[in-house]
């Protein structure tokens, strides 16, 4: 019999079906959001190269965001992410949910990026 299946290992299978395919590249990087409790992360990474181009967290002093587990949290993150993006000529990516739930906090975050200025 098997055993079922924690949610950890369902979002990292939910992830890997999307991976299959989504691929970020030099004119369309991949913008990848990952969530924990407390904070929520971004990139904008060129797959075909291996970079993270531009990054931002709520953990990252630079961020000036006290709290990172809730929705204005993940909007200042998006905002943050997006103007580092367009500082790096980056104007195109690929929204890459990273195996949650478009909902919430990742939804909070993409729609912010949307509303500084990316494309996706």
């Amino acid at each position: 019999m098997r055993r079922p299946l924690k949610r950890q290992e369902v979002r990292q299978r939910i992830h890997t079906r999307i991976r299959k395919k989504l691929s970020g590249t030099a004119e369309r990087p991949r913008l990848a959001v990952f969530r924990s409790v407390k904070h929520i992360y971004a990139q904008v990474i060129d797959d075909r190269l291996g970079q993270t181009l531009a990054s931002a967290g709520t953990t990252q002093e630079s961020a000036a965001v006290k709290v990172g587990g809730n929705v204005a949290g993940a909007k200042a993150i998006g905002k943050l992410v997006a103007e580092r993006a367009l500082a790096k000529g980056i104007k195109q990516v690929v929204f890459d949910r990273g195996g949650f739930l478009y909902h919430g906090r990742v939804k909070a975050l993409a729609d912010a990026a949307r509303e500084a200025g990316l494309e996706f």
